[in-house]
């Protein structure tokens, strides 16, 4: 391929996927905004709040997340029937996820409602315990409408129409603000008082219904929908053999990125036993790498649609060629991305919180978190192409291996002193955040070169004048 080619093939696969990426990526900073502004209002309510808010989100990510991986494969299946033009049965598939996302809600909804676990494994105090379980039943609520529009989202996203998805969440995230300040802080003048952490789970559980409420009004109403025939013949029953290829799909995928959020969630509760600044620093820390995940997830999904869809239509070339541009687009916007924010490490932990003592407490893990967002804007994207070919198996492996293996046992030792020559900067928090960062590296090449191996392997298989690996 010559020069002036390869440079109009990047441009061309580029814009590709940043159409479809955009979107995505302003409908999920709207949902990450949630976290977000809970943590900045909480943060300036009370500190045992904010200690408060990082056990329960950690708790409420463990659920949701784990279970939201599952529910989204229908996002690849609907690709691939989609790029082979088969519509109605694409829309099936909703019907089947939807079900999946229903019995996935009963269980979390339990786990939401008797949080005991989580609170015996961060050790909270009577008082955070208190906070923790207030809030974590107000997203007992949420959770089923949460789940519901991740089938809308994968779907959407799937048949390249991210911004019916983004629409909604943002509307989602303009009810949530104001809902939360009030709630969070109390209006003395109507006599509402403030709720402090709680409320911001009441305030989720109102923004996450309404929200759901209007996926379901849109896949009735709008037309572009017909010739999927969601709603028109009827909500199909619950098909084994579709249940059984979305769960096959879905389950290691759903428990692979239960080992990511874990990876965090898990720091959360180890690090809440070194005390509420250590925990309240770490929050801080986490939601900042949370709010940084977007811009690669965006390119994931976006990557994984396009791939997805043209192994549907058989185009195999093109598909491999797609799946390395998103691996090489998420890497350098992540490097690009980490170092703006080591500059401005000061003032973007200064937006976090007015605190001093937390602000001294999360300044430390700024420079691992921005590591920690390269490796993670790596393997993230390798993995969704990996997805597109429905694999997940030993993309599950390889994370938690990497994760729980490196991350949080490596965490562990350092953060207590092991080995003694550690270096005293990594005890204490520090520690969790460098073995995670190691961890996320070691789990980004391994994908990488599973994914180089697949590809290779596909180009052998099925060869064509443009089946090559790295572009």
């Amino acid at each position: 391929m010559s020069a002036a080619a390869a440079t109009g093939s990047l441009r061309h696969d580029t814009a590709r996927i940043l159409k479809l990426a955009w979107p995505v990526l302003v409908g999920q900073l709207s949902v990450v905004a949630f976290g977000t502004a809970d943590t900045l209002i909480i943060a300036r309510h009370s500190a045992t709040d904010l200690a408060a808010l990082a056990v329960g989100s950690a708790a409420y990510l463990t659920v949701f997340i784990g279970f939201m991986g599952v529910v989204l494969a229908v996002s690849p299946i609907v690709g691939q029937l989609f790029g082979a033009g088969r519509r109605e049965d694409a829309g099936r598939q909703l019907h089947q996820a939807t079900w999946i996302a229903l019995g996935l809600s009963a269980v979390g909804c339990l786990l939401l409602a008797f949080p005991q676990p989580f609170l015996v494994l961060a050790r909270a105090t009577p008082e955070m315990a208190e906070r923790v379980r207030g809030y974590l039943l107000a997203l007992a609520f949420a959770l089923p409408w949460a789940l519901l529009f991740t089938v809308y989202r994968g779907f959407n996203t799937a048949v390249s129409r991210p911004k019916a998805v983004m629409t909604l969440q943002v509307a989602g995230l303009a009810l949530k603000l104001p809902l939360s300040a009030a709630l969070a802080w109390g209006v003395p003048a109507i006599g509402l008082p403030a709720l402090g952490v709680t409320g911001c789970g009441i305030a989720t559980a109102i923004a996450m219904t309404a929200q759901g409420l209007a996926a379901w009004a849109m896949l009735r109403r709008d037309p572009f929908y017909a010739p999927y025939r969601i709603t028109g013949r009827g909500w199909d029953r619950p098909d084994p053999a579709a249940l059984r290829a979305l769960l096959r799909l879905g389950i290691p995928i759903g428990l692979s990125v239960l080992v990511e959020v874990t990876g965090l969630a898990f720091m959360a509760f180890f690090i809440a036993r070194l005390g509420t600044t250590a925990v309240a620093g770490h929050q801080v820390a986490a939601n900042l790498a949370a709010v940084l995940f977007m811009v690669p997830l965006a390119i994931g999904n976006a990557t994984g649609t396009l791939v997805a869809q043209r192994v549907g239509a058989h185009d195999l070339p093109d598909a491999r060629r797609l799946g390395w541009r998103g691996v090489q687009l998420g890497a350098g916007f992540a490097l690009a991305t980490a170092l703006a924010v080591l500059l401005a490490r000061h003032p973007v932990v200064g937006l976090y919180t007015g605190n001093a003592v937390v602000a001294a407490a999360a300044l430390p893990l700024v420079p691992w978190v921005a590591g920690f967002h390269v490796f993670d804007a790596v393997q993230a994207v390798a993995a969704f192409v990996l997805r597109a070919y429905r694999i997940a198996t030993v993309p599950l492996v390889i994370m938690a291996t990497a994760l729980w293996g490196v991350g949080l046992a490596g965490g562990w030792m350092l953060a207590s002193g092991v080995p003694a020559m550690a270096p005293q900067a990594l005890r204490g928090a520090p520690g969790f955040w460098a073995a995670a960062t190691l961890g996320l590296a070691l789990a980004a090449a391994a994908l990488c070169a599973f994914l180089h191996g697949v590809v290779q392997r596909e180009a052998l298989e099925n060869p064509a004048p443009a089946a090559t690996g790295w572009r």
